[in-house]
């Protein structure tokens, strides 16, 4: 569930319908948004959908205004695969921008970090940025991306309204949950749980969404399911979540047209109070609030429950890193460590939330949330802010990921897969990938 950041509205939906995967490609072109002359000049390389550019643009605005010593020239690349060509070529070339933007993880392992970039672990603002994030951008012992915006959920959207009139409480433990959901469905006239396998990507959140889950009960499955030592159909927390798909369905939780249902459906459902509960990325709420303004107040979030309430807390995604090429040098250089400066500074935060309303907390303390983001965006910073509170998403500690999983939750989601199978065909799916990726123990 690789989830290619910086999209917003139906960008979002677009990236997401792809299992998560890439922004539509584009033609790679540049634009000076900076004006003016100036003492040393930078290129700035970032992704070439809507919100990209106006991110990027009112980046440069903002910082330019603090910084008119340093003119910051915008250039733009697809995403995708075509993407991740051009940041790979231009790197092994060196002829890559002064700066860019890209994504975490094992994409960042990917471009050979300690090669190509240069660390930035000894500047001063490092000590603010949100150690999830940092995790993402470490190569060795070294820090070398700063955050772009803010982190995105796998959580469950909840409609509050329902909540307030059937008097539950938010879960924190699965069985706190269920037992809600068979309140909300002995009431009647609500679906207990949406689900909207007509997009298929969709299903996957009851399995990806609960890592923080299975990271709280076994804490180093990450790196041994990377070498091979342990699998989702042998290991007890990591199969939960095929379980707990398996357990809605059968349960008879789901929106009657679960199968078809797409994610416009499911979003209507919520905020309509038509449906409770919808697990799902926090990415899709700023089309929800756009179609129904009042699923801002009307709908909230929580983290998808464990069995132990004390540890319950948030699987994320984190936001893009910035970078800075080890081609980059002298005058040039400073100017590019001033610009991640900004970036990664409550100025950065507030310049970013000018250019759109943001998909989580962001990765920077002192960062605030503007006050009238919706409800469900809110609801994610307490757990930002416990320690314990939340972990990233698998992709962002293992680069293992089989193509097949959406395919394999909505049969378990739909009765025709017992979850102990699903879990199995997985670990058999992820197989080839980790084959082609050549890692050790495959």
């Amino acid at each position: 569930m690789t989830f290619r950041r910086r999209t917003s509205g139906l960008a979002v939906v677009a990236a997401c319908s792809l299992a998560l995967a890439a922004c539509s490609a584009g033609s790679l072109g540049s634009s000076d948004d900076a004006g003016g002359s100036s003492s040393v000049s930078i290129t700035y390389l970032a992704g070439n959908q809507e919100q990209d550019v106006k991110e990027a643009q009112q980046l440069i605005k903002d910082f330019n205004a603090k910084n008119p010593d340093v003119t910051v020239k915008l250039e733009s690349r697809p995403g995708g695969t075509e993407g991740d060509n051009i940041v790979k070529t231009r790197l092994s070339t060196g002829d890559m921008s002064d700066v860019f933007s890209y994504n975490t993880g094992s994409l960042f392992q990917a471009i050979a970090p300690q090669k190509n970039l240069v660390p930035i672990t000894d500047q001063p603002y490092i000590g603010d940025v949100d150690e999830n994030f940092k995790k993402t951008v470490t190569a060795g012992d070294q820090v070398y991306g700063a955050p772009a915006g803010g982190f995105m959920a796998g959580a469950v959207l909840y409609n509050i309204p329902v909540y307030t009139k059937l008097g539950l409480k938010v879960p924190k433990t699965w069985a706190e949950f269920m037992a809600n959901n068979a309140k909300i469905k002995a009431a009647g006239g609500v679906a207990p749980v949406i689900q909207t396998y007509g997009e298929t990507w969709t299903s996957q959140l009851f399995v990806l969404g609960d890592f923080h889950n299975v990271a709280a009960t076994e804490s180093d499955f990450a790196d041994k399911y990377t070498k091979n030592q342990a699998k989702y159909a042998s290991s007890a927390p990591a199969k939960k979540g095929f379980e707990h798909t398996q357990q809605v369905h059968d349960a008879g939780y789901q929106n009657k047209d679960f199968a078809s249902a797409k994610l416009p459906d499911g979003l209507r459902m919520l905020a309509q109070g038509k449906g409770a509960h919808y697990p799902i990325l926090t990415g899709v709420v700023n089309d929800m609030v756009d179609l129904y303004p009042a699923a801002a107040k009307d709908v909230g979030l929580f983290a998808l429950p464990g069995d132990d309430a004390s540890t319950n807390g948030l699987t994320v995604w984190t936001p893009n890193g910035v970078y800075i090429p080890n081609t980059t040098t002298g005058e040039k250089l400073d100017a590019a460590k001033k610009f991640l400066a900004f970036i990664a500074s409550p100025d950065g935060c507030a310049s970013l939330a000018k250019a759109g309303v943001p998909t989580g907390p962001y990765a920077v303390k002192g960062c605030s949330l503007p006050a009238d983001v919706p409800q469900s965006i809110k609801d994610m910073q307490p757990y930002l802010d416990k320690p314990g509170g939340s972990s990233l998403a698998l992709e962002f500690l293992s680069p293992v990921k089989g193509p097949s999983l959406e395919q394999i939750t909505v049969e378990v989601g739909s009765g025709i897969r017992k979850a102990q199978d699903g879990a199995a065909r997985y670990d058999e799916d992820v197989k080839k990938q980790a084959q082609q990726l050549g890692l050790a123990g495959w």
